[in-house]
């Protein structure tokens, strides 16, 4: 999709495999806007809980973003606004979800909105990422909302360490559970021309460095990132690869 005015475009692409699990529970979407150029929203959800209850949570993420963001205005409504609805509204539609399916659905969520002028606001849940870059150097990332994160944090441990914990999967805030879902926003004034925006689900970044990931999203397309880097993950998986999914999207030059 491109925006005129400015005189660049948006170059996207999702990825998403069930990796070495036996259901897919993970869901991706990029939803460029129907009504104005060089406004997208994209929003990766990773479920959990069972065979068929994290596929109905990262199910109900997805059609509660399609829902919002057909109703979205850039002119007239606020895009944290929107991400916030679009965190609580999926939150309390998977709540309802368990009361009637006797299961118990979660899903993390992480989101961002690209603005037509190339502001992006960014918000998650759980211990799906975004991620920020300029070129190929990392600007910024969410926080996982997560046990080892917190370990982290407090510097009881490193990130390198973090990733092979034994309690790295255990999440301190997801959409689904009793208490409400964390709400953790990020502005981002302006993307600059070679700037890209990763949002993934753990199975993928799991995987690799930041420093790896700015490399491969700043050499190659995003069709060809999203398939180089799926196929890395699965490599490295070594067969015990969790699902995956991610959405790419880079600001270029029109030519």
């Amino acid at each position: 999709m491109s925006a005129n005015p400015k005189g660049y475009r948006l170059t996207a692409a999702t990825g998403i495999h069930r990796g070495d699990r036996l259901y897919q529970q993970d869901q991706v979407d990029i939803l460029p806007h129907t009504r104005v150029p060089g406004c997208l929203l994209a929003v990766v959800a990773d479920g959990m809980g069972g065979k068929s209850g994290g596929r109905k949570a990262s199910d109900q993420v997805v059609l509660t973003a399609r829902q919002l963001f057909d109703r979205y205005s850039p002119q007239s409504d606020d895009a944290s606004d929107t991400l916030k609805q679009l965190v609580l509204e999926s939150h309390l539609m998977i709540k309802l979800t368990a009361i009637t399916a006797e299961e118990e659905p979660h899903s993390t969520v992480a989101a961002f909105l690209v603005s037509p002028g190339r502001e992006c606001d960014v918000i998650h849940a759980g211990d799906s990422r975004v991620y920020h870059f300029r070129g190929a150097d990392l600007v910024f990332r969410t926080k996982d909302h997560s046990y080892v994160q917190r370990l982290v944090e407090e510097g009881q441990i490193t990130e390198e360490e973090a990733n092979v914990h034994p309690q790295s999967n255990l999440l301190t805030g997801c959409l689904g559970t009793f208490q409400d879902p964390p709400l953790t926003l990020h502005h981002i004034d302006r993307l600059e021309i070679g700037d890209t925006m990763l949002a993934c689900s753990d199975g993928l970044w799991h995987y690799f460095s930041p420093r790896e990931l700015g490399a491969i999203v700043n050499t190659l397309p995003p069709r060809d990132a999203s398939e180089m880097l799926v196929t890395k993950a699965r490599q490295r998986a070594r067969g015990g690869g969790d699902n995956l999914s991610l959405a790419i999207v880079r600001v270029e030059a029109l030519a």
